[in-house]
């Protein structure tokens, strides 16, 4: 037995879906939240990945300092303390022993504003989100830079120094 169920003109008149006005006015609340939502997220990220890289930079300088007091000076490379990972945005930590680099060293360290160097041994840091940097801090390119500053008394962005 097979029944039919046949539904009568009225009852598909009752049956109503959504208008396009009204798709239209959610489509619109949705981009409105995301265009609110995700700046916030990108915002969080970045100050994650710098929470990141001043802490990997502690660690490294704890390690640097281990390795000079075991060895009586400091690591030719982040290799020589076993460090390999990259930075929060995929680039390697950059170091310079000022030992090491000889002469000419003065014109690869870090320097502040006055041109004035960072460190007086090594320089450790993070390039930042956008991969570039340069010697001294005032171009642009520097400022999204993590560092290490101050012979260690200073670990942060290169825009907070």
């Amino acid at each position: 037995m097979e029944e039919t169920v046949e539904m009568s003109e009225q009852t598909w008149k009752n049956l109503r879906g959504f208008t396009l006005i009204e798709l239209m006015i959610s489509a619109a609340l949705l981009a409105t939240l995301a265009a609110i939502g995700i700046p916030i997220y990108s915002s969080y990220l970045d100050r994650a990945r710098n929470t990141v890289a001043i802490s990997d930079i502690a660690n490294l300088q704890i390690k640097i300092h281990g390795y000079e007091v075991d060895n009586g000076q400091l690591p030719g490379s982040l290799s020589d303390v076993e460090w390999n990972s990259p930075d929060p945005w995929g680039h390697p930590y950059q170091y310079l022993n000022f030992a090491a680099a000889g002469p000419g060293w003065k014109g690869k360290a870090r320097k502040d504003r006055f041109l004035v160097p960072l460190n007086s041994s090594y320089d450790l840091y993070s390039k930042g989100k956008d991969g570039q940097s340069k010697a001294p801090l005032t171009p642009k390119v520097s400022k999204d830079d993590i560092l290490r500053a101050n012979d260690g008394g200073f670990i942060g962005l290169a825009s907070m120094f």
